[in-house]
């Protein structure tokens, strides 16, 4: 999982990440929040952890701009010191999905965490068969078949298309899809992704025909969608 954390305290920051770190999240922390929106603009997050009390912008401000803002649905989970039932009541009502006060408790922030991604689909146990449409998805046997027939894919082609179906709708960044598929190795870059992606265009049979189209976001990234629900919104 990919964990955006805006913290302006170094300490405060550093403790999130090695609390974060610890269930496996890949951590990019903000220490401002004109930095951090910059990093929304750019990149896609699972999660933000975000402070109240930030130097330049305040954090009910950013919150208010991750809403209207941004077209992917991410989960907001505030950890700050202000604890009164007024700011807590504004937060909830104003789009954060949690509230947690400081000092933070780590298996309290891991707990919320991890149900604020269960509620978001983000931390969802793996099914062993997914459905969508043509698609026909076994996790066990590592296999995709389209219209019943298998195929043919890489170990990474797989990964990849396992992790787009189960974003559908969502937009993903470079970084987020190189993360969560290749890890943190140097040997691949954005080259390697947009070679993958055109792989799997032509082999899974992308398009608006095909009921799900997989969309080049310029200077962000990829979002499959389902086209013949566009068409019915339409």
């Amino acid at each position: 999982m990919r964990i955006a954390v805006i913290e302006d305290d170094e300490d405060q920051a550093k403790h999130l990440g090695i609390c974060l770190h610890s269930i496996g999240a890949d951590v990019h922390i903000f220490n401002t929040g004109k930095e951090a929106i910059k990093g929304l603009q750019k990149e896609s997050f699972d999660l933000i952890l975000l402070d109240w009390m930030l130097p330049d912008i305040s954090g009910d401000q950013i919150l208010g701009w991750v809403r209207e803002s941004l077209d992917w649905q991410v989960p907001v989970v505030f950890v700050t010191q202000r604890d009164s039932e007024e700011d807590l009541a504004y937060a909830l009502g104003n789009g954060a999905d949690d509230y947690i006060t400081k000092p933070v408790k780590p298996l309290e922030l891991l707990a919320r965490v991890k149900a604020a991604l269960r509620r978001s689909g983000g931390g969802t146990p793996a099914q062993p068969l997914l459905d969508f449409g043509r698609y026909h998805v076994d996790l066990n046997a590592h296999e995709i078949k389209v219209d019943g027939g298998v195929v043919t894919l890489t170990q990474k082609e797989f990964e990849l298309a396992v992790f787009f179906f189960r974003n559908a709708g969502r937009l993903l960044s470079r970084s987020h899809l190189l993360e969560s598929v290749w890890g943190h190795s140097e040997e691949v870059n954005t080259r390697t992704l947009d070679t993958h992606i055109s792989r799997l265009r032509k082999k899974l049979q992308f398009s608006v025909e095909s009921g799900w189209k997989l969309t080049s976001i310029y200077h962000h990234g990829y979002r499959l969608e389902n086209s013949q629900l566009e068409e019915a919104e339409d």
